[in-house]
């Protein structure tokens, strides 16, 4: 019977039918916990984004697995709401799973797809267990949204990050029902791409029917300031108002709008339930637009609703979402764009294909949407043929909030000529002034290159291409060059947050990182490719990135036969890097700064793998477990003799002392030790476990139980860093009691140390403002330590809970202050390490493999507040001029320092290494005793203690009366 779908025995479901479409839907609710932290509001949800679009699915065509004459698959797209894809059942039913595959005809940059169930009222076929997958090709997928669909008639909303796809396949592995069986339906598909832009804020007057009063004042223009932590409130010290509330919008002019979007208040109390929108012309004649109810969550809401011109906006609260009350409160308010148009952008270049008979090399092609075109420079004439460098830029013809920008390779198959590698990218209002907002280089594949930053409002953007990324000629190429526009422009935050700096792209994801001795550059690297892990075939992807220049050179090490994936890593009193174990757990690597080489070293006794190792203060190196390198178990401590290249054992530095109670077992119980090196070659273990030691190195070495870290729980993956070696003070903050799948703690605590082998002293200090793991923390030249990164669930290659903003810990007042906000997320396999000009380098996360949205190809570099004055405007840095000695330092010796200006205190801070949140090489010691013995002369005394300062390579930092550092002087304390 054609045209209907009979199933016989339960249900008659027609395929043609008249229905009414809900019109209702929201976006997907987070659940952000922070543990023992002091909020369960996260400010990391993003404001931008969130009011995709439907795509015109003109031209589209779908296909699936099944179906029932009557229901074929094309009714998925044919927008009637009467029809819809049936999988057979007659004569006989198709088995689960079942999928479509909609193919757009060109790639696009989507964020979200939708479902709308059959709407003749009947459940049946309704999908359960589902994954949604993308891709540009139609071969390779990525997974971009699972799960399991409710069992009703509602339209079904999945949002991901943007991402470029021309295809886009629904997999239905379940039925809702669950009655046993296997045949699902679907009315109608929509696939999302990003929304209309917010109008600009600049001349608006909002007014409210109320305001909270001072002291805890938060008034009505606290909803349009751009930051999420700020918020109006109605009235509720003392007094609270009845509904409805009201919050009025003066655009200053008749202006086209098009949606409303809310972000609700850092509480949960105050949040809007019931709503009406209303638009005026002269502020007191109203109509109402749209009204509606939000949900009880802390998800970004957005109303859209037909552009409308209007003067006056007025957003009117009706209840509270949770019955909490009578307040009403926002952190941010918004209108959508209704203006706008599609726009198509043009672009200049400064060379293109367009004398070739056999390839289209049109400027234009990297704009189409299509990765099967693609731009290139010209190339048919060699004699011709323009060099290095090429630009391609873009006018948007309209200023936007731009975050980033995506570059794929051209993808013809067998040819990667013209690859970009080494690269600028700029900013620009009126295309003469332009911002550097990213450089570094991209690995020479066909995979899309994402790159993020903090950001910028920009009309123009300008990709200028500087090596070709395999050598192979003078030539540049793309398939598509795509900005990353935000709907909401986020006004950076004010300097006495810090600030950060310019995106730096690297051709690998960067899990491990040290500060080189004499060069004070940094060397990189991930596993044996440049994005995932697991082969241990012998090599390393490596790269080193020159902060002065801004230049990242790659350098694939083979020689050691050493895949340096998850290694413990010491300087050595020379100034040479060991990296011992690993994926290739046997193995030990050397870096040789000097030579920018790597040589292999001495094979470990043991082989391990998420290791620990500290160098101690008569030069040796300790390294203690690694269970997942290896056999599991047993890994005892060994130690290192740089000089004579052996390792041997410690027999009696056990690894059992140090193990955490993690669910996963020894796999994980011993991994990522807090060390720090003290006095006679001793070494305290201050964690992630909660029960503390001692150890001794010399001879068989031996183990002193050092008591538990207060009421702390085992911190798996938090941090610990010693912000003052002459006090022996360390802080540990955050982590987790399993490495993956928990919650984080924010719990933070002071451990002084007295002599070795004797109890510490260990001080709770409550809690930082977010619980997080991953994260890195890095001391500053003032004793402050920053904390980046991480995320509030503890979970292996995800950023689903990922905490943008850092922390200040500041140990005058033990306080912890809230820092700007990152753009890319530092979670699993992040790193972070001081830099010789008292900046802050981070970089990485990931390592997932291709289409791993984890996966962070980048760095960015934070100036912490002491480099901007009060005014916000950058602080004029004192300069060392010269010390004697310039080189080596003995200890116990003094250091002349002289400098450009007057400077009041000084200290050092040992070159640093880091992995896995873990950098045991960091240490600062303050040098207390400092004298003035002329104009701008000072003597300053090292201390005479190696487990204080061990020996080796340290930057030392001058300060003035501000607390602004000077660039460090690079000594070789000895």
């Amino acid at each position: 019977m054609i045209g209907l779908c009979v199933f016989t025995s339960l249900l008659l479901p027609l395929c043609l039918i008249s229905h009414t479409e809900a019109l209702s839907t929201k976006l997907p609710s987070r659940d952000i916990r922070t543990g023992t932290g002091p909020e369960t509001y996260d400010p990391t949800v993003p404001v931008a984004g969130i009011a995709p679009t439907k795509l015109n699915p003109a031209g589209w065509t779908v296909t699936a697995d099944s179906f029932q004459p009557g229901c074929e698959p094309q009714h998925l797209l044919d927008s009637t709401g009467g029809t819809w894809w049936e999988t057979q059942f007659n004569p006989d039913m198709a088995p689960l799973p079942h999928n479509i595959v909609v193919d757009m005809q060109n790639s696009h940059v989507i964020n979200g797809f939708q479902l709308l169930p059959r709407q003749d009222g009947s459940p049946s076929g309704n999908i359960g267990q589902h994954t949604i997958e993308v891709s540009l090709d139609g071969n390779t997928w990525t997974q971009v949204g699972s799960g399991t669909y409710a069992n009703n008639q509602a339209r079904k909303t999945t949002f991901f990050q943007n991402i470029s796809a021309r295809y886009v396949r629904l997999t239905a592995q379940s039925t809702a029902e669950d009655l046993g069986y296997s045949y699902v339906t679907v009315g109608e598909i929509n696939i999302l791409s990003g929304p209309d832009p917010a109008l600009p804020r600049d001349n608006w007057k909002v007014t409210a029917d109320s305001e909270n009063p001072l002291p805890n004042q938060h008034r009505a223009v606290e909803a349009i300031d751009s930051a999420a932590t700020t918020y109006w409130s109605t009235q509720f010290n003392g007094y609270s108002p009845a509904f409805p509330h009201s919050f009025t919008i003066d655009q200053g002019s008749a202006t086209a709008v098009s949606g409303l979007t809310y972000l609700g208040p850092p509480t949960l109390q105050g949040r809007v339930g019931q709503y009406t929108i209303e638009k005026s012309t002269d502020g007191s004649t109203w109509s109402q637009i749209t009204s509606g109810t939000w949900a009880d969550d802390n998800a970004p809401k957005s109303t859209e609703f037909s552009a409308t011109t209007a003067r006056y906006i007025r957003l009117t609260a009706l209840s509270e979402a949770g019955s909490r009350g009578p307040i009403t409160a926002a952190s941010e308010i918004n209108l959508l764009d209704g203006s706008r148009q599609a726009i198509d952008f043009t672009v200049t270049v400064d060379s293109e294909e367009t004398t070739s008979a056999d390839e289209d090399g049109r400027a234009v092609n990297a704009l189409d949407g299509n990765p099967a075109t693609f731009w290139t420079t010209q190339w048919n004439n060699v004699a011709i043929a323009p060099g290095y460098p090429h630009f391609f830029k873009i006018d948007m013809q309209a200023s936007y909030a731009v975050r980033g920008m995506k570059y794929l390779p051209r993808q013809t198959p067998g040819n990667s000529q013209g690859n970009i590698g080494q690269h600028l990218i700029e900013a620009s209002s009126d295309g003469k002034s332009w911002t550097v907002v990213a450089r570094g280089t991209w690995e020479d594949d066909a995979q899309m290159k994402t790159v993020n930053w903090r950001d910028v409002q920009a009309r123009y953007l300008r990709l200028t291409a500087l090596t070709e990324a395999g050598g192979r000629g003078p030539w540049a190429a793309a398939a598509e060059i795509q900005p990353i526009i935000q709907s909401t422009y986020m006004t950076p935050s004010p300097e006495s947050q810090g600030r950060w700096g310019e995106t730096i792209d690297f051709p690998l994801v960067p899990v491990a990182a040290a500060l080189v001795p004499s060069t004070s550059e940094v060397v990189v690297w991930s596993a044996w490719n440049a994005d995932k892990y697991g082969d241990g075939n012998g090599r390393t992807i490596t790269a080193t990135f020159n902060p002065t220049s801004g230049l990242v050179t790659q350098s694939i090490v083979t020689n050691t036969g050493h895949d340096m994936f998850c290694p413990g890593i010491s300087l050595t009193t020379s100034g040479l890097i060991v990296v011992a174990g690993g994926n290739n757990a046997e193995k030990t690597s050397i870096y040789h700064p000097d030579t920018h080489t790597w040589l292999p070293g001495a094979q470990l006794l043991l082989p391990r793998g998420y290791n620990s190792q500290a160098t101690l203060s008569n030069g040796g190196i300790f390294t203690i477990g690694g269970s997942w390198g290896g056999a599991l178990g047993g890994k005892n401590a060994e130690y290192y003799d740089p000089i004579t290249n052996v390792w041997t054992l410690r027999p009696g530095c056990p690894a059992t002392p140090i193990l955490t109670n993690d669910r996963q077992g020894i796999y994980r119980q011993d991994n990522h030790a807090w060390l720090f090196a003290r006095e006679n070659a001793s070494v305290f273990h201050a964690g992630p476990s909660k029960n503390m030691n001692w150890f001794t190195t010399s001879g068989d070495g031996s183990t002193t139980p050092a008591g538990t870290r207060g009421n702390d729980v085992d911190a798996m993956n938090g941090n610990a860093v010693m912000y003052d070696a002459v006090a022996g003070k360390i802080l540990t903050i955050g982590g987790a009691v399993d490495y993956d799948g928990a919650f984080t703690t924010s719990n933070a605590n002071i451990i002084t140390l007295g002599p070795p082998n004797t109890t510490p002293t260990v001080t709770p200090i409550g809690s930082a403002h977010y619980a997080r793991a991953f994260h890195n923390s890095v001391v500053l030249p003032d004793g402050k330590v920053l904390i980046i990164g991480g995320v509030n669930y503890a979970r292996i290659f995800s950023d689903d809970t990922s905490i943008l903003y850092p922390e200040l810990f500041n140990p005058v007042d033990n306080a912890f202050t809230v820092m700007a906000p990152m753009s890319i997320p530092r979670n699993y396999h992040s790193v972070a390490i001081l830099l010789a000009d008292g900046t802050v380098f981070t970089a990485g996360g990931g390592l997932c493999g291709v289409g791993c949205t984890a996966n962070h190809y980048d760095a960015q570099i934070f100036r912490p507040p002491y480099l901007f004055n009060s005014d916000q405007s950058v602080a004029v840095r004192p300069k060392i001029t010269s010390i004697s000695p310039d080189r080596i330092v003995p200890l116990g010796s003094a250091i002349t320092v002289t400098t450009d200006s007057a400077v009041m205190v000084f200290s050092m801070v040992r070159f640093g290494s880091a992995t896995h949140s873990v950098n045991t090489d960091q240490r600062r010691v303050p040098l207390m005793s400092s004298t003035v013995v002329g104009t701008n002369v000072y003597q300053v005394l090292v201390p005479s203690e190696p487990g204080v300062v061990i020996p080796g390579w340290w930057i030392l930092f001058a300060m003035n009366a501000q607390g602004t550092p000077s660039v460090a002087a690079t000594i070789n304390v000895q």
